[in-house]
């Protein structure tokens, strides 16, 4: 009778694990998010397209009362790095993994180290990233990303001060 009730009792929780995975770091919705990656690092920013649902909402350093679409993202990303010569996340520190919650929602955790080197001066510029993005039917459907811009505002904001000294100087020589 005491070994019926073992063989119950381990029968039960291994049903009981049965169902979807709650947490895995291979999955298509990772491969998903990597060609993202990939095809941000090469400037194929229309490559993105395919991977957001209609309507996506995505808060790049930005709250929930401010959601961007994906194409006003490529607009921003466009923009901010013109005044790089290079940019890439370093692959040895980055870090993914897809988790469902208890609601159901399959969301995809993206932790990395963004590099870029400024044209004008050659300065290099790191800084960590966090991305998290639910994903509905392979879609990505929602979108947060949190970063520190500082560095590279910092690093701007001193070649700017250094043309405005130069211009300075010139003028003040005439």
């Amino acid at each position: 009778m005491k070994n019926r009730i073992i063989i119950y009792a381990v029968a039960a929780m291994l049903f009981a694990c049965e169902g979807k995975q709650r947490y895995t770091q291979q999955s298509a919705e990772i491969e998903t998010f990597k060609s993202i990656i990939s095809s941000y690092e090469k400037g194929d920013f229309e490559a993105y397209l395919p991977h957001y649902a209609e309507g996506a909402q995505i808060f790049f350093n930005a709250t929930e009362d401010h959601p961007a679409t994906i194409q006003e993202i490529i607009a921003q990303q466009k923009m901010e790095l013109e005044a790089l010569s290079s940019y890439s996340f370093d692959r040895g520190k980055d870090f993914l993994e897809m988790v469902v919650d208890d609601q159901g929602e399959t969301w995809v955790n993206f932790w990395g180290v963004w590099r870029g080197t400024l044209t004008a001066d050659g300065k290099s510029v790191e800084t960590p990233i966090h991305v998290t993005s639910q994903f509905v039917d392979g879609k990505i459907v929602k979108s947060h990303g949190y970063w520190d811009n500082a560095p590279i505002q910092l690093a701007i904001m001193e070649i700017q001060s250094a043309a405005a000294d130069s211009v300075s100087s010139l003028e003040n020589q005439q």
